[in-house]
């Protein structure tokens, strides 16, 4: 038998390596996916939640109920139909859209019908008071799965952001919008009542809490070049790794 030109050896032992090496998709990167749809789940959760509660929704969704009883259409399609609204208006406030932006357009609206759909009513007021309760909690810990996975902020925050580059106070840009979204969607027969009070409220520290639990840490530099420097060792080339 022909003895393989050592060429052809090396390029083969060098592919070998990369194979062995390289990873599917890197365990942060996977991690930060994860976190992503969990989040935008639960997001969904917390507006069915609320909106089942009949004490108050969120501030966006007390605009989306609004739109909705004036349309017939769901819930969760004017989310989805808002969304990709405030997308077009960062292009002049030349904010950038991540794979976060464009995927929570899509699965909120879409789990937020879903959980609707799948929830009962409440009839009691412990019942939607309890629900009221559980709706903000489940969104504190998406809001920590969202942001924590840093892949990309939603088109509701872009706007804020996007007038806060423009010179706007975060807090003047916040307060200005929300206030906006809430007193149409409630002059469109969206619900407002004590459970936007309280979401408004209590949000921001519940969030906080979770914020920190669920940051997904960035990957060292050093680990980062000794992983390259084991894949340049087997064969491979020093960056046969994908970076994190």
């Amino acid at each position: 038998m022909t003895a393989q030109p050592r060429p052809a050896r090396d390029a083969a032992a060098a592919l070998l390596g990369r194979v062995l090496v390289t990873p599917a998709l890197p365990r942060p990167r996977l991690r930060r996916l994860a976190q992503l749809y969990a989040g935008l789940v639960l997001y969904g959760l917390s507006g069915a939640l609320l909106v089942h509660a009949g004490l108050g929704a969120m501030p966006w969704d007390v605009l989306h109920q609004g739109l909705s009883r004036q349309t017939g259409l769901s819930i969760g399609t004017w989310s989805v139909l808002v969304g990709a609204a405030l997308m077009l208006l960062w292009i002049p406030l030349r904010q950038k859209p991540g794979l976060g932006t464009l995927s929570n357009v899509v699965v909120v609206g879409m789990t937020v019908d879903l959980f609707l759909w799948l929830l009962p009513e409440a009839e009691s007021l412990v019942v939607r008071v309890l629900l009221l309760g559980l709706g903000v909690v489940v969104c504190a810990v998406a809001t920590g799965c969202y942001i924590g996975a840093q892949l990309g902020p939603g088109p509701r925050d872009g706007l804020m952001t996007g007038l806060a580059a423009r010179g706007w106070s975060v807090r003047l840009a916040r307060t200005v919008i929300e206030v906006a979204v809430v007193v149409t969607g409630f002059l469109l027969g969206g619900t407002v009542g004590v459970g936007t009070l309280v979401f408004a409220v209590a949000i921001g520290p519940l969030a906080q809490v979770f914020l920190p639990l669920m940051r997904v840490p960035e990957p060292v530099a050093g680990e980062a070049g000794r992983r390259r420097s084991r894949g340049a060792d087997r064969g491979g080339a020093p960056g046969a790794v994908r970076p994190e």
